[in-house]
């Protein structure tokens, strides 16, 4: 079991509160932490003790995640405000440059980050702030729109994305939370890889009681511009428009049981990321970062001590 970490509020210039754990030398080279859906921080917790002697650990709780300010629109959770929270993090952090490391929807906008903050990024104010990107079962996300267009499995596996934006879906949260709507929407498959400890379970059951929080987790999906189509719609390739390309050194850990992220996600990434280092993990499933968190820390270990 591990404790609770000491969190401190931090004000953002985007308007935002976000409640966050900085751990490690303030001084070291920084790392900031982004969980995902439905988690919190503590998606981190065997990394940020193991990294926190070397590293200056920053893992805030998101927008719409338990303390941290929760607007109640769909438009407060799209990708471009979620990036500007982690750079204003950073900012009212003191921070220049650092590393992203993200998970699940922490790692799509860890995507969103290191494209935006890497040298000649896409935002000229943020460019060269982001010197590298660790990103654990979050596809890039040229690819997985293209697979969500082409690709019957990953289609398959996304359809609870249409679920969870069904306004349908919002009589299930008032009444049963987000563990209702987990069961609703995944009724029919059987996730693979590790269970959560029961100390882990009380808390998320916790943080799910508010259904403030609930709506807003939500509102991450609802706020996406990403396109999920209907398993009877046409499959066509999308449009060629041209990506950027992630320059920076980039290390994709990918648990290879994850079932709502196939490993074909990882087709074609050594295009879009010419820099980079992929890690796979067998026999895990989504929840890499607890679920094989060794495999992840010697990843990490490597790939922080070569770059």
């Amino acid at each position: 079991m591990i404790g609770d970490f000491e969190q401190r509020r931090v004000a953002l210039s985007t308007g935002i509160e976000l409640d966050v754990v900085d751990m490690g030398p303030k001084e070291a080279p920084a790392l900031i932490f982004l969980h995902g859906f439905p988690e919190s921080h503590r998606t981190w917790r065997y990394q940020l003790p193991h990294f926190a002697d070397r590293f200056r650990c920053i893992a805030p709780d998101q927008r719409g995640y338990r303390g941290s300010s929760k607007p109640q629109d769909a438009a407060s959770y799209s990708g471009d405000k979620l990036i500007a929270d982690i750079f204003a993090l950073a900012d009212a952090l003191g921070v220049g440059t650092f590393t992203i490391v993200g998970h699940d929807w922490g790692g799509a906008i860890a995507w969103g980050v290191a494209l935006g903050g890497q040298p000649d990024g896409l935002f000229p104010a943020w460019s060269g702030r982001v010197t590298r990107a660790v990103i654990a079962n979050a596809p890039n996300p040229a690819i997985f729109q293209k697979l969500l267009l082409t690709n019957p499995d990953q289609r398959a596996a996304s359809q609870y994305i249409r679920t969870f934006r069904d306004p349908a879906s919002d009589a299930i949260i008032e009444a049963h939370g987000i563990a209702g709507l987990l069961a609703h929407a995944f009724a029919d498959k059987v996730p693979s890889g590790g269970i959560q400890p029961p100390d882990e379970i009380a808390r998320s059951l916790k943080d799910w009681e508010d259904r403030d929080t609930c709506r807003a987790m939500i509102n991450w999906y609802r706020g996406s511009a990403v396109t999920v189509p209907a398993m009877d719609e046409p499959y066509a390739e999308p449009p060629a428009m041209p990506f950027p390309k992630l320059a920076i050194p980039t290390l994709v850990i990918w648990a290879l049981d994850d079932v709502a992220l196939p490993p074909c996600n990882l087709d074609g990434i050594e295009e879009l990321v010419p820099d980079a280092t992929i890690v796979e993990v067998p026999g895990c499933g989504h929840f890499v970062p607890w679920e094989a968190p060794d495999a992840v820390n010697t990843a990490m270990d490597d790939f922080l001590a070569q770059s």
